[in-house]
């Protein structure tokens, strides 16, 4: 498979990894990577079957083929001691590699994302992503995810819809996530995914910041708190005025929160 990521560049010694969420791209940072780029090297993937990387032929869309995405994505880059930040499914992708992997790692960071969540937020989110992929317009798109989080800057959710969505021949639009039916996962696998997502968290040693929207109806307080308690170093913050998609909400507010948190790490060169 071919994958498409973003390299900010820049003069920065150590590297920040960042995963989007469900059904977004690379793009979602675009601001936080922006605002960032001269104190880490950022690097934005769009995972398998999102953004501009390649379909999985199986349609294998596991945890264990994400994480084994990262590895892959790490290697290539030749990263060490670097930054892992995670949103939502991207949170869950970057958890499962980092229970692996943390030693590697200089922080973690899980943006409104965990082992266990509110279950009526996302499927108000699978339903958004549920209805009809093709519009004639990229105004259209604006208007219906408008429609569904009127947090967002009507000018800049434009322009990251004109990243996440591809023009057919006919001259409509569409999403470029792959949309095909995943695998349904039964109540028993479902709580083994959650059991091993768990596992993960103890043996994560790295510094790890678990982020949640202030406004968010995905991941309650309740879950952030029962997160950064099984941490063995973790810690919490807030960002008011956002809701599940944190740095499309309000990046400012999130980028201070990476700041804060990233700027008691010692100073060390990830390449």
């Amino acid at each position: 498979m071919r994958f498409h990521y973003l390299d900010w560049d820049g003069p920065a010694q150590r590297a920040m990894v960042l995963l989007h969420g469900g059904g977004l791209t690379a793009h979602t940072y675009d601001l936080v990577c922006l605002a960032m780029r001269d104190e880490y090297r950022c690097y934005s993937l769009d995972q398998r079957g999102h953004g501009d990387s390649e379909w999985s032929p199986e349609v294998d869309y596991r945890l264990e083929s994400h994480a084994s995405d990262i590895d892959a994505f790490v290697r290539h880059l030749g990263l060490r001691n670097f930054v892992l930040v995670g949103m939502s499914m991207g949170g869950l992708n970057a958890l499962q590699w980092a229970g692996e992997h943390s030693a590697e790692l200089a922080a973690l960071v899980l943006i409104d994302t965990g082992p266990e969540f509110q279950e009526l937020g996302a499927k108000r989110i699978r339903e958004f992503l549920k209805q009809p992929r093709e519009l004639d317009s990229i105004e259209a798109y604006v208007a219906r995810a408008k429609e569904f989080n009127p947090r967002r800057d009507e000018r800049l959710l434009r322009r990251s819809l004109l990243h996440n969505l591809r023009q057919t021949p006919r001259g409509t639009w569409v999403w470029k996530y792959d949309p095909r039916p995943r695998e349904k996962i039964d109540p028993e696998r479902q709580a083994q995914r959650f059991h091993r997502l768990w596992e993960a968290v103890d043996r994560i040693e790295c510094p790890t910041l678990v982020v949640r929207g202030g406004d968010s109806d995905v991941f309650s307080d309740t879950d952030a708190d029962r997160l950064v308690a099984r941490l063995k170093s973790g810690r919490r913050a807030t960002v008011e005025g956002a809701g599940h998609t944190v740095q499309g909400d309000n990046p400012v507010g999130l980028v201070r929160e990476l700041r804060e948190f990233l700027g008691a790490l010692p100073t060390t060169s990830t390449r």
